[in-house]
């Protein structure tokens, strides 16, 4: 029995299970907003029902878990030669690849199969498979784009924009841009995260450029990489606070706003803790500043267009 908790333990640590946090929040309020904005068609209402709301959260879960274990999977080569990442499972041998393996299919299956939970609606099954091709290719872009960053945030932009289709695709198949909402949150999401992730990266620039692996830090240099991240960031914070203004349906006010100018506060910090010289504090910004972030603006959207 003992054997067997270590294994699961050692699965949770394989894919970072903590650093749900960074994604589940903005699914969860996408999911809200979701289930309290009216329809704008006549006859079709979006109803909470808890089928739907363990729906999102397996989805979330299992898809979330495939695309960190096939990522461990194709990149345990570069794991083993680089010193910050070679205690990791793979290349310490605490778990083997074929565990690994069996263990990303054994997701990918249950996310497909979780998705059967949003039916009669079809779109998130219709979707399953090029949702987890996405998620596992991003493991692939270090091989051939600089912007690889973005490819991470594109996945994670996916968890809003997914869960809103998956309430709410009756309302889609008859008015498409009832999806507005959910590409906003997603697109605060996508330069949250890409920004984010550079400032991740800078910890591997040389061993990157040595190996050919392609990213911002190797391409530009930290500090150039710190510039873009910082451009990123702002441009997240413009965006957020563009969603008071330019889009009615959301109802978000002048809570939303109070609380976006401490996430803009937050993100001044995480950048102040990072510098070209010292990046020892990265698992400050990282980690404990971005899920703050992250759970602070689930629930702030969610209390304000609540109110509303």
């Amino acid at each position: 029995m003992s054997s067997m908790w270590l294994k699961f333990q050692r699965f949770l640590e394989l894919i970072r299970f903590s650093h749900t946090l960074f994604a589940l929040p903005f699914a969860l309020l996408a999911s809200f907003w979701a289930w309290i904005l009216p329809s704008p068609v006549p006859g079709i209402e979006v109803r909470f029902q808890w089928s739907d709301g363990l729906g999102i959260l397996c989805c979330m879960v299992f898809a979330r878990s495939f695309a960190m274990a096939v990522n461990r999977l194709l990149d345990r080569k570069w794991d083993g030669q680089n010193p910050r990442t070679s205690n990791r499972h793979l290349p310490a041998k605490l778990l083997e690849v074929g565990e690994v393996g069996w263990f990303a299919l054994f997701c990918g299956v249950l996310f497909i199969a979780s998705t059967l939970l949003f039916l009669p609606n079809r779109l998130p099954w219709m979707l399953s498979v090029p949702v987890l091709l996405f998620l596992g290719g991003y493991s692939l872009g270090k091989r051939f784009t600089w912007w690889v960053h973005l490819w991470l945030g594109a996945a994670l932009m996916l968890a809003p924009i997914c869960a809103w289709i998956a309430l709410r695709g009756e309302i889609l198949e008859k008015a498409p841009e009832d999806l507005l909402p959910a590409i906003w949150l997603g697109m605060v999401v996508l330069l949250w995260v890409s920004g984010f992730d550079i400032l991740y990266a800078c910890q591997d620039a040389e061993f990157d450029r040595r190996s050919g692996l392609r990213s911002i830090p190797a391409r530009f240099g930290i500090r150039g990489a710190l510039n873009i991240a910082k451009v990123l960031h702002f441009s997240m914070w413009f965006m957020a606070m563009g969603m008071t203004y330019w889009a009615p349906q959301l109802s978000l006010g002048i809570l939303f706003r109070l609380v976006m100018v401490g996430v803009g506060g937050l993100l001044v910090y995480e950048h102040s803790v990072v510098s070209e010289r010292s990046l020892d504090r990265m698992q400050l910004a990282f980690f404990q500043l971005n899920s703050i972030i992250s759970v602070v603006i689930l629930a702030a959207g969610a209390l304000d267009a609540w109110l509303k």
